[in-house]
């Protein structure tokens, strides 16, 4: 028996081998335009860990007969990126599989620069990270870039079946009796790593004795425990993290609380409370603002609770806010005026304060003409009075849009309406 994984044995020889993904390997998708046209160039196939990256880079190669090496951006020097371009020299193409591509350093991406632009060496990059937040912009214009995404259960349970038919690489050589329930528990709990749920069926596999008739007999609660760490799966530095913040935000501005909810619970499952806590009164102040004023103290206050308590207390504060900001009315009306402003003061248009409006506590001021004009509004009705605030340049200019979304907000609108009107 090979003491290779079983996920290691599995991996796929052609293109056609692959399990999913079939956005790109489809027949008419790119990669399999690539390989009916025997024109492989350079890649980074980017996406979470055991969506098949490196099987796939393995599979590429191997379908058009090219030559391959596997190397890891980490833990390989640049001496080992020399042999394997005057390897590619012998061969006249060779395939560099880089594993953890965003991590080469400046030395092994100039020595790979000059040898990728001759294509002589195609190389196909594998990493979880984001290529454009992660790799070097002069590696990345010269490569495709392509998603892997999430295996689907569908995907995974196939992938299970074929390893328990498989007699040469698989588990086909023992007599495996696998319930309908633990099927979907080792397809499901994977969270989509094809890897992971391979592992666990191996152990699962060879853990399990034998019953009195020679079978393995694989339950629900034997797949439960060999695949115990695999219950969720979130890394909160990588870009799914992010995504999850992200989604978690659209969900509040969208008014969806059960969304909400449910992207809530995975970052308290992650166990990020920080991030929590930052989004949260962002949120309060970007997407409710005026809308609902009190929601940024509130969230405030349901934060520092959440941070006090700590987990798993921290759910309930975070929980009663997530779900009155969602529903909450929502404006983005006051910073979206100051971002107006801001962008006329970064194009040049500021002007020179009014001349009424300048500084005159300072003795020879009024000679100056400072402040001479100026109307001091509690003296007038209202404690309101028609003058000029803005720069010349600028004086009939309007950044403050007022929505109607909150009774708040709509009554600082009646009063901004009523002084537009009696405006000169």
């Amino acid at each position: 028996m090979s003491v290779q994984p079983l996920a290691y044995r599995l991996r796929p020889s052609t293109l056609n081998d692959i399990i999913g993904q079939k956005h790109l390997v489809a027949e008419g998708k790119t990669l399999h335009r690539m390989v009916t046209a025997e024109r492989l160039a350079s890649m980074i196939l980017f996406g979470p860990p055991g969506t098949g990256k490196t099987s796939m880079a393995t599979a590429l190669a191997k379908s058009l007969q090219l030559p391959y090496k596997t190397l890891n951006a980490v833990t390989d020097k640049k001496k080992d990126m020399e042999i394997v371009v005057e390897e590619a020299k012998m061969h006249g193409q060779m395939v560099l599989i880089l594993d953890e591509v965003h991590r080469l350093d400046k030395a092994k991406q100039d020595f790979l620069l000059p040898h990728l632009e001759s294509n002589r060496l195609t190389m196909i990059g594998c990493t979880t990270s984001n290529p454009y937040h992660s790799i070097n912009p002069a590696i990345r214009s010269r490569c495709h870039l392509f998603e892997l995404h999430r295996l689907e259960e569908r995907d995974m349970e196939e992938a299970i079946q074929k390893a328990l038919a498989n007699k040469e690489e698989g588990l086909g050589n023992i007599n495996i009796k696998l319930t309908e329930e633990a099927l979907h528990h080792f397809a499901k709990s994977a969270n989509g790593d094809m890897r992971a749920a391979l592992n666990g069926l191996e152990l699962a596999a060879f853990s399990t004795p034998e019953n009195e008739k020679g079978v393995v007999f694989i339950d629900l609660d034997t797949a439960e425990e060999c695949m115990q760490k695999k219950s969720f799966s979130h890394d909160k530095d990588g870009d799914a993290h992010y995504d999850v913040l992200s989604a978690f935000q659209k969900s509040i501005r969208g008014s969806d609380v059960n969304a909400a909810l449910h992207y809530l619970a995975r970052l308290i499952e992650a166990g990020d409370l920080d991030s929590i806590s930052r989004r949260l009164v962002v949120i309060a102040y970007e997407d409710i603002g005026l809308a609902n004023p009190q929601a940024g103290p509130r969230a405030l206050a349901a934060v520092e609770a959440a941070e006090r308590l700590g987990f798993p207390e921290a759910r309930i504060p975070l929980a009663a806010s997530v779900t009155e900001l969602a529903l909450s009315p929502k404006s983005n009306s006051s910073y979206k005026a100051l971002d107006s402003a801001l962008s006329d003061i970064r194009n040049g248009n500021s002007g020179e304060v009014p001349i009424h409006l300048k500084d005159s506590h300072y003795k020879g001021a009024g000679k100056l003409g400072r402040g001479n004009e100026y109307k001091y509004p509690h003296n007038y009705p209202n404690a309101w009075v028609d003058q000029q605030y803005l720069p010349d340049i600028l004086k009939k200019k309007s950044y403050y849009e007022p929505k109607s979304t909150g009774k708040f907000e709509q009554a600082l609108k009646q009063v901004y309406d009523k002084i537009n009107q009696q405006k000169s």
